[in-house]
C-alpha cells in the first residue's frame, strides 16, 4: 500500500520578471520558470525562482466538468475531465497543468488529494486561486497516510485499461493498481480476463458497472450520494481516516448537500472546507458498520478527517 504524501504542487510562470509585483500582490512567494528564463529573475526580491521545463513532464488535461447531451434520455450528462488515474499509474511521475483562471486552484488540489509532484501553469487571472489554495492545503499539514483501496487493478499499460481506471475513479470505486492478484483486496480486476473481457472494456463506463456489481456497494469503504461531479480520495491508518472531496465543477457551481458514507466507527470528525470556514458537517451518525455525514455546501475541495 503506498503512502500518499501530502505534497504541495508548484506554480509554474513564464511571465517576465517584470510580472513579479502581480505575483506578490496575488500572495505568491515561490515560482518556477522555464530553464532559458531563469537567468533574467536573478537579483528579483519577493520571490523564490526555480527553473524546470514541462516538457519532460505529464502533460495533464484542465480538470472541470463538461456537460454531454446523454443520447439516451436526451439530458446534459456530466463527463469529469480528471487525471486521478495518470497518478496512480506513475506514483513517481512529473506532471505539468495548464490551467487558465479560478481552475488553477481545482489542479492544485487535485494534485494534492493523489501526492502527486506536479507543477500548475496558469494565467494572472489565476494567480490569486491558486495562492489561495496553497495558502489552504499547507493547514492541512503533511500527514502520510496508505491510500484505502477496495479493488486491484491489474493494469497492462494500454489505452484501454487506462479508461477503465479513469471511469473506476469518476465512479468512487476505490483502486489500487497491483502486478498480480492480492488476496487481501476485496476484489481483484485483470482486463482481458473471463470475468472482464477486453471486448466489453470497450465500453468503459459499462465496464466500470460491472466492477462496481462483482464489488457490491456494500463492501465499498466509501460511497458518495448526491452529486455526479464529486471524486472523493481515502486514505488512513490507525484508527484515522481522512476524506478528500473535489467538486469538478469547481466553485463556480458548488455542489449543496452532499451525504459521505464511510465503512468503519468513527466518532470523532474535523471539517475543513476551502472557501468555506466554519463549514459544520450535519446529520452525523455512527454506528457498528458505518459513519455518515453531510457536507451542507463544497466548492471546490473539502478535508475531512475521521478517528476513533
Amino acid at each position: 500500500m503506498l503512502l500518499m504524501l501530502a505534497a504541495l504542487p508548484g506554480l509554474f510562470w513564464s511571465g517576465a520578471p517584470g510580472t513579479a509585483q502581480a505575483l506578490r500582490d496575488a500572495g505568491i512567494t515561490q515560482i518556477t520558470v522555464p530553464s532559458a528564463q531563469a537567468e533574467s529573475w536573478k537579483g528579483v526580491t519577493g520571490v523564490t525562482v526555480g527553473a524546470a521545463d514541462p516538457q519532460k513532464a505529464v502533460k495533464l488535461q484542465a480538470p472541470t466538468v463538461e456537460y454531454r447531451v446523454d443520447q439516451a434520455s436526451a439530458s446534459r450528462a456530466p463527463w469529469l475531465d480528471s487525471n486521478g488515474w495518470q497518478f496512480l499509474r506513475r506514483p513517481q511521475g512529473r506532471f505539468y497543468y495548464d490551467v487558465k483562471g479560478a481552475g488553477s486552484a481545482l489542479a492544485a488540489a487535485e494534485a494534492f488529494s493523489y501526492g502527486a509532484n506536479a507543477l500548475v501553469g496558469t494565467d494572472a487571472a489565476g494567480l490569486k486561486p491558486f495562492a489561495q489554495m496553497i495558502e489552504f492545503l499547507r493547514g492541512l499539514g503533511a500527514e502520510a497516510m496508505p491510500a484505502i483501496t477496495d479493488i486491484g487493478f491489474i493494469d497492462d499499460g494500454s489505452d484501454v485499461s487506462g479508461e477503465v481506471m479513469n471511469l473506476m475513479l469518476r465512479h468512487n470505486l476505490l483502486f489500487q493498481i497491483v502486478p498480480s492478484p492480492d488476496g487481501r483486496l476485496k476484489l481483484n480486476v485483470r482486463i482481458g480476463s473471463k470475468e472482464y473481457p477486453a471486448a466489453d472494456a470497450q465500453d468503459p463506463g459499462a465496464m466500470a458497472q460491472v466492477i462496481r456489481s462483482n464489488l457490491t456497494d456494500e463492501k465499498r469503504s466509501l460511497r458518495i450520494y448526491g452529486s455526479p461531479v464529486v471524486v472523493a480520495r481515502l486514505t488512513g491508518s490507525g484508527g484515522h481516516v481522512r476524506v478528500q472531496l473535489l467538486n469538478y465543477a469547481g466553485a463556480a457551481r458548488k455542489v449543496d448537500g452532499l451525504r459521505v458514507r464511510i465503512l468503519g466507527n468513527y466518532p470523532k470528525h474535523q471539517l475543513a472546507a476551502a472557501g468555506s470556514p466554519g463549514e459544520q458537517l450535519l446529520d452525523y451518525t455512527v454506528d457498528q458498520a458505518a459513519t455518515e455525514f453531510t457536507l451542507p455546501e463544497l466548492k471546490t475541495f473539502a478535508v475531512i478527517d475521521l478517528s476513533r
